[in-house]
């Protein structure tokens, strides 16, 4: 078994022994999601990027990415094969040779 795999059972199990499944849709979690993540830009505000708690991210990413592992859980997905999918379009869509040191979105490459 994967370590992420792994990784998506441990949050899972964590949230069944709380009984918050009742709560878990996908809208829900997605909102959930888009929330954490908002408190994670929290710790960059007003501040230069190296200003920035340390530890305040690590436990912000964390939701983050407990979030997200929900969602992938709640829709049965493979997360290492959705990321993957998606490294596969986005190199399509940003090709070496015309996006390498640029920060240009595809459709201005």
């Amino acid at each position: 078994m994967s370590d992420i795999k792994k990784l998506q059972e441990c949050i899972s199990q964590f949230t069944e022994e709380r009984d918050w499944d009742q709560f878990h849709n996908g809208k829900d979690l997605a909102i959930a999601l888009s929330l954490e993540a908002s408190e994670l830009l929290e710790n960059f505000l007003w501040k230069s990027p190296n200003d920035a708690n340390l530890e305040k991210i690590k436990e912000e990413l964390a939701d983050v990415i407990n979030y997200a592992f929900l969602i992938a859980s709640k829709y049965d997905l493979d997360i290492t094969q959705i990321v993957l999918d998606k490294l596969k379009k986005n190199a399509e869509k940003y090709p070496i040779h015309k996006a390498k040191g640029s920060a240009k979105k595809y459709t201005e490459l």
